[in-house]
């Protein structure tokens, strides 16, 4: 009998015991609240703004180069001075022809009075006529070769005045390859001129990217200091084979309207866009695989508890994972502890992030 009150004692306070067992405790989680995406990010790629048309001139004639008369950076007008030649061999030239020019002009002179001479005598029928064709003869061999004779001087004279380089056009001077000193060829490339008024942006595209590029891609270009100096632009041509090292394509973007601060050279960030379906991105962390299934734990914002739904996968990286369809816009989500929970419990929700 004793024994059999020490039982009933023993079951008693084991009872009493398990109702006094504490509340399970409310655990904080982070979360996310769920956002549909209608745009598909291609990727952020670094750029410059650069002129539209270019020119890369040179003198006419070759020669040593004796000064420059502008440095990169420089806005020059059409017709400014950009750099000179020294004029010694053009001048030298130019004194030959006009020496070479006034001995023809002597031997003309004495051609035409020969030439009258023989007429005078041939009229009064005392000259011969083969006299009279030779000298007419001479005389025409004597024109052709001051006709030479001046155009020899006019082109030494052009030869001068090509010791001088001068600007073509409005432009601004974005690069010097050839420096004071430097002994330069005709047509040798000395100094590139862009014209200001048209800009573009200018990147270069991973070529695995650029056969992907969809039909209503967006550029989104933006100051890399100020951000909030941005626009938009189209593709106005890429390069059709990929850069041998690096494999990437240049891309040439048409600006939709150029903000001031987008000088020449201005660095820039553009990020590639694309209309989609709508669909919901989530953090990696917040799906559970278990049993071969994959779900995620929302969030109850009523009762602040937990349960697990299903979600069927489009894809997944380290850091996201796409779904399709399984929530809601709106709904809050488990982003981080998710192998801890269990159907029911109470959460303390962080302040979350929409996603």
């Amino acid at each position: 009998m004793k024994r059999l009150l020490v039982v009933v004692a023993g079951v008693m306070l084991a009872a009493c015991e398990k109702k006094e067992l504490p509340p399970e405790p409310v655990r904080p989680v982070l979360s996310v609240e769920v956002r549909a995406q209608g745009e598909q990010n291609l990727g952020r790629f670094a750029g410059n703004i650069q002129a539209r048309y270019e020119s890369n001139v040179g003198f006419r004639v070759p020669g040593r180069i004796a000064s420059r008369a502008v440095d990169v950076g420089a806005q020059v007008e059409k017709g400014a001075l950009l750099a000179s030649l020294d004029p010694s061999d053009q001048q030298n030239q130019l004194r030959s022809a006009q020496g070479n020019l006034a001995s023809v002009q002597a031997q003309f002179i004495n051609a035409q009075a020969t030439a009258r001479r023989q007429q005078d005598l041939f009229d009064r029928g005392v000259g011969a006529q083969a006299q009279l064709d030779a000298a007419q003869t001479d005389l025409k061999t004597t024109q052709a070769s001051l006709d030479q004779a001046k155009a020899a001087v006019d082109q030494a004279k052009d030869q001068l005045n090509y010791v001088e380089l001068r600007a073509d056009h409005k432009a601004v001077v974005t690069a010097w390859n050839a420096e004071a000193g430097q002994v330069v060829t005709a047509g040798q490339q000395v100094v590139t001129l862009a014209q200001p008024d048209i800009k573009e942006a200018v990147i270069d595209l991973p070529d695995t990217l650029v056969d992907q590029l969809p039909a209503d891609v967006v550029f989104q270009v933006a100051s890399q200091l100020n951000p909030q100096i941005n626009t938009t632009a189209v593709i106005r041509e890429i390069e059709p084979q990929a850069e041998s090292t690096t494999r990437t394509r240049r891309a040439r973007l048409t600006l939709a309207d150029t903000p001031t601060a987008f000088r020449l050279g201005t660095a820039i960030s553009v990020t590639l866009s694309s209309a989609i379906k709508p669909r919901i991105e989530l953090p990696a962390s917040a799906l559970q695989q278990l049993e071969g299934k994959n779900r995620i734990w929302v969030i109850d914002p009523q009762t602040q508890t937990v349960s697990p739904r299903e979600v069927n996968l489009i894809s997944r990286t380290d850091r996201s994972i796409v779904l399709a369809g399984g929530v809601k816009t709106g709904e809050r989500v488990v982003s981080a502890g998710v192998n801890s929970l269990k159907p029911g419990q109470k959460v303390k929700v962080d302040g979350g992030s929409a996603q």
